[in-house]
């Protein structure tokens, strides 16, 4: 659904055109909550410093170690890859080989040999989702479909701190970035995880793992330079406070040049953001370990002739873990989270007698939110494997007007309680039952129920086949109940007069449904294959629609058009994945994803768009990747990829118009060379094929497209 869209991710709602008069200057509001914001970023530097100034000399002693063990993670063989420690599945720790769900596991190195240098690139090397960009700084990403343009169905983590918008249910990308450097792992389920995670965990869960201050001991730099990646410098430092308690401080700076139109010509969308955080674990007692972390974010962002818009926001989350017994431990974690969104729009004039037009204006989102979470797990007799939490969310939600786009009320506070529990149950001959509910209270529609049934079945120590039924909420978000987008034509002679409002939110609005079928297989193949398959049926319910007001003999258009849950369907699908190592120093990654979507308007119900506007996905992926580690301690990576068409719907203006992205096939290049134990250089291509390719958006002059990236880039670890 492109009217109205939201816009890159430093603002929430991009209206306005390419021209138009002056820039304007920041909002005096704005300008207040940037403020704030550099207090809050300038407390953390200055702790971070502390920090740094009391134990500086400790981590050097510790910084060759830490050096060889990203050596040997570089060095993991596919037996080493399933083995590795996974919790997105149950809440607790399981080996990849044994979690019975769609789940794949990007780690470190993946990242580091890939040349990402943001999440949203990181994530293309998860084969189980789609992902598009859409300009510098905005991204469609979804698993299992409804990768529309405002993609809900999809719950991310990082380091357990939920970070999709209440606005819209999505993810705002750019604003929730991190230091790749310092991320441990990114596991990706698809497929639903309501049961543990809560409302929209409807069609996957990305769980974002950073690495433990223990393990970023000493001192990294990092500087890259290029074409599209302007600049992107970055330092960390980490030490001890004491035997046992370790910390790390970093910061980081990326300039984002800006992507193009089909002619080539700039889009002047470039991004600036700075960030900078802190990690504190301690692991002084045996039975207890105690997090605390925090970062910090500012950014502008260029919106042409609409001036620059702002982002800006910090967090901090503490979390106390203790074990009881080898089967029985606790966790509790309590975090706060501020973001806010600046997005500026030019004037639109009075071009008609009765149109009143709009002045040039800001639209200020300012959100902050408080989540408590406790879970326990335990084992109960030789059979039952138990995991129960408890949950508690309070956002505060602000949104200030920008002329043509309100949201009613315009300040919202709204309060989530939340409960589950979860039974593994071991069977006869290797069977296991996983059962489990989780039960959810918001503001909007009040209980919601998310109940899980998964059976695992080990053929072999190394193979195992796996099926589950399960069924996810989306909830209402403010956009879908509070938004009124209004016309400035309510002056209009009848008949030609339109009403105040042009498109609306409904306080009828109710949950979206799913309900999910699924059968995987997973096996390590010998010591040098291991596949998985997944398979999938999705039956959702009331879905998004947007449904137009019966005409009267006031108003001949039918105005406004209004968010309904007039929408039922079907998906289904495959996705397949497999590595490959020939030889010592030769892995081999492949991926293949299938999807079938049939979406359509209930009978006796209406769409404006003709159950277009909630679908915009591939039905193809292919995926190849190859990492190659040469002689003179060099390394090659290649990445190809090819994604089939698109097709999405223009706007609920011109009914069931559908608009096409064409399939597109890409390469990625990474040659690295490590000079010194300390030091590495290497060099990235993204994009290679074409000089600029259009990944997402309806045909239009202003659909942007994907300009090639090449740049270099220094690693030193000291």
């Amino acid at each position: 659904m492109n009217v109205p869209q939201l816009p890159s991710s430093a603002g929430l709602l991009r209206l306005g055109s390419a021209t138009g008069p002056a820039r304007p200057g920041p909002s005096p509001k704005s300008e207040g909550e940037r403020a704030r914001g550099f207090a809050s970023g300038a407390a953390i530097l200055i702790l971070g410093g502390v920090l740094a100034l009391l134990a500086p000399g400790r981590a050097a002693a510790q910084s060759t170690g830490v050096a060889e063990a990203a050596v040997d993670l570089k060095q993991m063989s596919v037996n080493d890859l399933m083995n590795i420690k996974v919790t997105s599945v149950a809440k607790e720790p399981e080996k990849l080989l044994d979690a019975p769900s769609a789940i794949q596991v990007i780690t470190n190195d993946d990242i580091e040999r890939s040349g990402a240098d943001s999440l949203p690139e990181a994530l293309r090397l998860a084969d189980n989702l789609e992902v598009a960009q859409k300009d510098v700084n905005n991204w469609a990403i979804s698993a299992r479909g409804f990768s529309a343009n405002l993609a809900d169905k999809l719950l991310v983590l990082i380091d357990g701190r939920a970070v999709y918008s209440p606005l819209y249910a999505g993810v705002i990308w750019n604003v929730q970035d991190y230091p790749l450097e310092d991320i441990d792992r990114i596991e990706v389920i698809s497929g639903p995880g309501g049961t543990l995670w809560g409302a929209n965990a409807v069609n996957g869960v990305i769980n974002i793992t950073s690495k433990s201050a223990k393990d970023t001991q000493g001192g990294y730099l990092e500087e890259a330079v290029g074409s599209q990646l302007q600049n992107q410098t970055e330092v960390r430092y980490g030490g001890n406070l004491a035997p046992e308690v370790y910390y790390r401080v970093y910061g980081e700076h990326t300039q984002d040049g800006s992507e193009v139109f089909s002619t080539g010509a700039s889009a002047l969308d470039s991004e600036r953001v700075t960030r900078t955080g802190f990690r504190v674990d301690s692991t002084s007692a045996a039975q207890n370990l105690l997090t605390v972390q925090g970062d910090y974010y500012n950014g502008i962002q260029d919106l042409g002739a609409a001036g620059e818009g702002g982002l800006s926001g910090g967090n901090v989350l503490g979390r106390w873990s203790h074990t009881f017994a080898d089967d029985s431990d606790l966790s509790l974690q309590l975090y706060y989270d501020q973001t806010y969104l600046a997005t500026p729009s030019v004037a639109s004039p009075a071009a008609l007698p009765y149109y009143s037009g709009f002045p040039a204006a800001e639209l200020v989102d300012d959100l902050q939110t408080y989540d408590l979470d406790f879970q326990y797990h335990w084992r109960l007799g030789a059979a039952n494997d138990l995991i129960a939490g408890l949950g508690y969310r309070f956002t505060d939600e602000k949104d200030a007007d920008l002329g043509i786009i309100r949201f009613s009320p315009a300040t919202l506070r709204h309060e989530l309680f939340s409960g589950f529990v979860q039974d593994v149950i071991a069977l006869p001959a290797n069977l296991s039952l996983t059962l489990g509910t989780k039960l959810e209270h918001n503001g909007y529609t009040g209980l919601e129920t998310e109940p899980n049934a998964r059976l695992q079945w080990a053929l072999t120590p190394k193979q195992m086949l796996w099926a589950a039924v399960s069924r996810a909420v989306r909830t209402p978000s403010r956009y879908d109940r509070d938004l009124q987008v209004v016309t400035g034509l309510q002056n209009a002679p009848a008949p030609l007069q339109f009403p105040a409002l042009f498109l609306s939110g409904s306080n009828n609005f109710q949950s979206e449904t799913e309900l999910a079928y699924e059968l995987g297989y997973r096996a390590e193949l010998g010591t040098r294959i291991s596949a998985s398959v997944s398979t999938f049926y999705n039956d959702y319910n009331d879905l998004r629609s947007i449904t137009p007001t019966p005409t009267t003999a006031t108003y001949i258009y039918p105005y406004p058009v209004v968010f309904q849950n007039n929408l039922e369907g079907q998906t289904y699908g495959a996705e397949v994945s497999a590595n490959y190592q020939p030889l010592y120093w030769w892995r081999l990654h492949a991926g293949y994803d299938l999807l079938r979507e049939h979406i359509f308007i209930k009978p006796g119900q209406v769409d404006a768009t003709g159950a277009l506007n909630e679908t915009a996905d591939p039905r193809n992926q292919y995926f190849l990747r190859s990492a190659m580690d040469l002689p003179d301690r060099a390394e090659l990576d290649l990445a190809y990829r090819w994604i089939d068409s698109r097709i999405l719907d223009s706007s609920p203006t011109n009914g069931p118009v559908a608009g096409m992205v064409p399939c597109y096939f890409e390469l990625d290049a990474r040659l690295a060379w490590q000079a010194t134990k300390q030091l590495e250089l290497s060099l990235v291509g993204q994009n290679l094929l074409h000089p600029h390719h259009v990944e997402y958006g309806f045909p239009s002059t202003t659909r942007e497209e994907v300009a090639r990236d090449v740049y270099a880039k220094a690693e030193w670890r000291f």
